[in-house]
């Protein structure tokens, strides 16, 4: 099942709405999303990564429960796919991994409680501390290769 290409000009949002559909149709929603999104960015690796800490996985699972319970606007669309990803302890390219490494920005945060605010909730939903740190060190390995 190829994953449909971008066309030339093409909007994300239109990639998106012709894409996620299509693979539907072999994955769920979530990893869908992810897919699609990675290959309109161009991005698509053959290698992947699911040995981030089961840390990471926890926290993600730990806000993706609060979301369900009580409701979150916090977040993007993409945030939610990390989250999902992580939880289930999904394959995630390098390029993800690079985004996840750059959410270390967000840090000063995390502590903000779930239900004060959208820092603490995504800092855990792109996998808290145990994921960004092992995002930082996975992608220097990475790219020593």
């Amino acid at each position: 099942m190829p994953i449909p290409k971008k066309k030339q000009g093409e909007q994300q949002k239109n990639f998106m709405m012709r894409c996620v559909p299509e693979l539907m149709k072999y994955h769920d929603k979530d990893q869908a999303i992810a897919m699609c999104y990675d290959a309109f960015k161009g991005s698509v690796e053959l290698e992947s990564y699911n040995d981030y800490p089961q840390g990471a996985s926890n926290n993600a699972k730990r806000a993706i429960a609060f979301k369900e319970k009580n409701g979150s606007k916090c977040g993007t669309q993409v945030g939610w796919v990390r989250a999902r990803q992580l939880a289930d302890k999904k394959n995630i390219t390098r390029d993800t991994i690079a985004r996840m490494a750059s959410f270390k920005r967000h840090q000063q945060h995390k502590d903000v409680p779930y239900s004060e605010g959208c820092g603490g909730i995504m800092w855990d939903a792109w996998g808290g501390s145990a994921g960004i740190n092992w995002a930082i060190s996975k992608l220097k390995q990475i790219d020593k290769k």
